[in-house]
């Protein structure tokens, strides 16, 4: 099976913004929380984790967030201050820090998540257009003819 490239995933998310009326923000928003949890449930990290998706090129970036402090007690958690500037001289203590992650194997992990985010969406859209269109019929006889895709 042939991976979805980056740009075939956002052109995908445009168009089913176009014919679906599914906002193409709303799906990457989903996506990335939806692989915050993959990351978390594969990894078997206790990380603060967080993931964005470029809005155009459809990159994925994982970021361990770690709080600054003077003292390290939990390193999962933690970075001490003098390690935060080296990332950003601006950094105090209490600030919190992102550090880019490149999980192992994780594009696949990334691509099956997607998938079936993009699925669930579509259909609770779905659902939520067929719903609006009838929920002001209450009380009437409708006829409708469906086909299930």
């Amino acid at each position: 099976m042939k991976a979805i490239d980056n740009k075939e995933l956002i052109l995908a998310l445009e168009d089913l913004e176009k014919e679906k009326g599914i906002k193409k923000e709303y799906l990457l928003e989903s996506i990335e929380a939806a692989l915050v949890t993959a990351y978390k449930r594969n990894f078997d990290s206790v990380e603060n984790v967080k993931v964005e998706m470029d809005k155009q090129t459809g990159a994925t970036y994982v970021y361990s967030v770690k709080e600054i402090v003077e003292t390290v007690k939990d390193p999962v958690q933690e970075i001490s201050l003098e390690e935060a500037k080296k990332i950003n001289k601006s950094l105090q203590i209490g600030d919190k820090v992102e550090i880019e992650i490149v999980p192992k194997n994780f594009g696949r992990i990334a691509a099956q998540t997607a998938k079936q985010v993009i699925v669930q969406k579509i259909r609770e859209a779905e659902r939520e257009i067929i719903y609006n269109e009838y929920s002001d019929k209450k009380g009437e006889i409708v006829s409708r003819t469906y086909s299930k895709i």
